[in-house]
């Protein structure tokens, strides 16, 4: 990813903030083209606060990335062998699915000191389907992700209470382009568990579990890859979705 990084040339459309709290979705990626229609390309998404008033980074070039997403799995040949890998197919057999799809991929940061915090958020809230419970995300540790770094932290058990918000597409030609349908439920820190992993590890997560990670204040970053799959048989997708 170095080299894409260092050849990046941001122009002022593009630099979008990335953030999964409410009111900052609709405010930056909400009222954002370039993240509506980035389910079919590949694009760059920044970290909170890494440009100045001016449109310059604050920080080094290679550490403003939050993301890169969403079609890796499409048009990157090193992420398109991985997420069609035997070991991933594997995984889909074992679980039962007859007609898996991928919906999206992403290489996700976690820059050291920056890496911003990812809000209590279930997947299916923008990945809807009918019925729910059709959605899979597969989580790839390309670092160790400790809970100094950020690892995730889930609700055990929540993937079976159903969604309270969805994010849905606006009628063409209004703004914001997207809104939430409901809120995000308020959630008792003290149900959460980390689920700390090795670099090489792997965590299935299902659309419906409640999950989160912390801000990462450490030196370290937290790489990962991960990407969404969907069984498609007698499964239909949301026209609402993003």
């Amino acid at each position: 990813m170095g080299e894409i990084v260092d050849q990046m040339d941001v122009p002022e459309h593009c630099r979008i903030q990335f953030s999964t709290n409410h009111d900052e979705q609709l405010k930056t990626q909400g009222n954002a083209d370039y993240f509506i229609t980035s389910g079919d390309k590949i694009r760059f998404f920044f970290e909170k606060g890494v440009f100045d008033d001016k449109g310059d980074f604050t920080v080094p070039k290679e550490r403003s990335l939050n993301k890169i997403g969403h079609a890796l799995h499409a048009y990157e040949p090193l992420y398109k062998t991985a997420t069609h890998s035997p070991k991933i197919q594997g995984i889909a057999k074992k679980l039962g699915l007859k007609s898996p799809v991928i919906l999206q991929s992403m290489y996700i940061f976690k820059q050291p000191g920056i890496g911003g915090e990812v809000t209590p958020h279930q997947d299916a809230t923008f990945l809807h389907t009918e019925p729910l419970g059709r959605v899979m995300g597969v989580w790839i540790a390309l670092e160790d992700a400790t809970l100094d770094n950020g690892c995730l932290w889930f609700i055990p058990g929540s993937h079976n209470n159903g969604i309270t918000r969805r994010m849905v597409r606006t009628p063409e030609g209004t703004h914001p382009l997207t809104d939430f349908v409901g809120r995000e439920a308020t959630y008792d820190n003290k149900l959460f568990i980390p689920a700390p992993v090795k670099k090489g590890g792997v965590v299935l997560i299902d659309g419906e579990v409640v999950h989160k990670s912390e801000q990462n204040a450490s030196e370290k970053s937290r790489h990962v890859y991960t990407f969404h799959i969907m069984e498609s048989q007698k499964t239909k997708w949301s026209p609402e979705n993003w």
